[in-house]
C-alpha cells in the first residue's frame, strides 16, 4: 500500500468524523458521522454559514426544533453527495433520557430526509447509549430505521445494544484514554499505555471479541481517537470514524499497517454470553466509574453545544426577520 490510510481500507471501512465537506473530498471516506459539536463548529465558518442562513430563510415560520433538524439534514444531504455510504445524524442529546421523545425526533429526521429524496438506508440515527436511548433504538430498528448508538464506553452498553438489534455502535477510544490518563495523574506511563495496551483500545477489542464470538451482526465503529497508534491497534474493526487531522496523518504515513482484529481469532475461547436487563445495565454502568463519568460528561457537552446551536439559529432568524422589515 502507498500509505497507512490505504492499508487500513483493506481491513476496515473508513468513516470521516467531521462536518467539513472539503476534508471529506480529500480523504474519500465511505461513510461520515456528525454530532452537535461538529455541526456547531462548521456553521461558524464562512464556507458553511450560507447553509445555516438558507435553512432559516427558507422556513421562516418553522419552530426552532424543526429548524435544527432541517439544518442537520441539510448537512447530511451535502455529505451524501460526497460519500457513497451513510451519514449519521444525531438526535438532540438533551433527549438522552426520554425514550418517547427520542423516537419522535428520530422519525422527524428520517421524514425530512425522505422529503429530500434520501432513502433511509443511507441514514443512521445517532443516539446516546443510555438505557432510554437503547430502548428508543430498539423501537426504531423495528420500524426499519437504522441507529448508531454513540457515547458508548462499556461492554454493558454494547451488550444492551446488541440485544436491541441496533445497526451500529460507536465505542469511544480517546475519551476512555483521557479518563484513565487523568485518573493516573503523575503515575501515567504513556509508553506502557500505548497501542494494544491503550485502555480505550482494550475496551473496543473486548466488545469486538464478544460480538464476533457470539455472531452478533451489529457493526462496531471505533470512535474518538487521540492518535494514530490507537487507530493502528484497531485495524480490522468493522469501521473506524476518524477526524480529518488523523486521516491526514495516516495518509502521510508509509510504515506497514497490519490487521489487528479478525473475526476468526475472536471466536477462540469465547466470553460468556450476558443477558442484559435494565437492573443489570444500570448496576454495571454505575459500578464502572469511567463509563458512567464519560457518558454523563458526553451528554452534558453535546447538550450544551445543542443549546448553542439553538441560540445561533435564533440569532440568524432574528437577523433575517429584521432584513425583511
Amino acid at each position: 500500500m502507498s500509505n497507512q490510510l490505504e492499508a487500513l481500507r483493506q481491513y476496515t471501512t473508513v468513516v470521516a468524523d467531521t462536518g467539513d465537506f472539503e476534508a471529506m473530498q480529500v480523504h474519500r471516506p465511505t461513510d461520515a458521522t456528525t454530532n452537535p459539536s461538529l455541526i456547531l463548529k462548521a456553521v461558524q465558518k464562512d464556507a458553511y454559514r450560507p447553509l445555516l442562513e438558507r435553512t432559516v430563510t427558507d422556513h421562516p415560520g418553522a419552530p426552532l426544533q424543526e429548524l435544527v433538524d432541517r439544518l442537520l439534514v441539510a448537512f447530511g444531504r451535502e455529505i451524501l453527495k460526497i460519500v457513497p455510504g451513510r451519514v449519521s445524524t444525531e438526535v438532540d442529546a438533551r433527549l438522552s433520557f426520554d425514550t418517547k421523545a427520542t423516537v419522535i425526533r428520530a422519525r422527524q429526521i428520517i421524514e425530512l430526509y425522505r422529503l429530500a429524496g434520501i432513502p433511509r438506508e443511507r441514514v443512521l440515527i445517532k443516539i446516546a447509549s443510555t438505557w432510554e436511548g437503547i430502548q428508543a433504538a430498539k423501537a426504531l430498528q423495528a420500524e426499519g430505521i437504522a441507529c448508531n448508538l454513540t457515547l458508548l464506553f462499556s461492554l454493558a452498553q454494547a451488550v444492551a445494544c446488541a440485544q436491541a438489534k441496533v445497526r451500529l455502535i460507536s465505542p469511544f477510544v480517546g475519551r476512555i484514554y483521557d479518563w484513565h490518563k487523568k485518573a493516573a495523574g503523575g503515575q501515567w506511563d504513556e509508553a506502557a499505555n500505548a497501542g494494544a495496551s491503550d485502555p480505550g483500545v482494550q475496551s473496543v477489542r473486548s466488545i469486538y471479541r464478544y460480538y464476533k464470538a457470539h455472531g452478533i451482526p451489529t457493526e462496531i465503529m471505533g470512535a474518538s481517537f487521540r492518535n494514530i497508534g490507537q487507530i493502528r491497534a484497531l485495524a480490522g474493526c468493522d469501521l473506524l470514524t476518524i477526524s480529518p487531522e488523523l486521516l491526514g496523518e495516516l495518509a502521510a504515513g508509509t510504515e506497514p499497517l497490519a490487521r489487528q482484529l479478525d473475526p476468526s481469532t475472536a471466536v477462540q475461547n469465547p466470553p460468556e454470553r450476558i443477558v442484559m436487563d435494565e437492573v443489570l445495565f444500570r448496576t454495571t454502568l454505575n459500578m464502572d466509574a469511567m463509563a458512567s463519568d464519560k457518558l454523563g460528561e458526553g451528554i452534558r457537552i453535546f447538550s450544551a453545544d445543542a443549546a448553542k446551536l439553538d441560540a445561533l439559529i435564533e440569532q440568524v432568524r432574528v437577523g433575517a426577520s429584521a432584513d425583511t422589515v
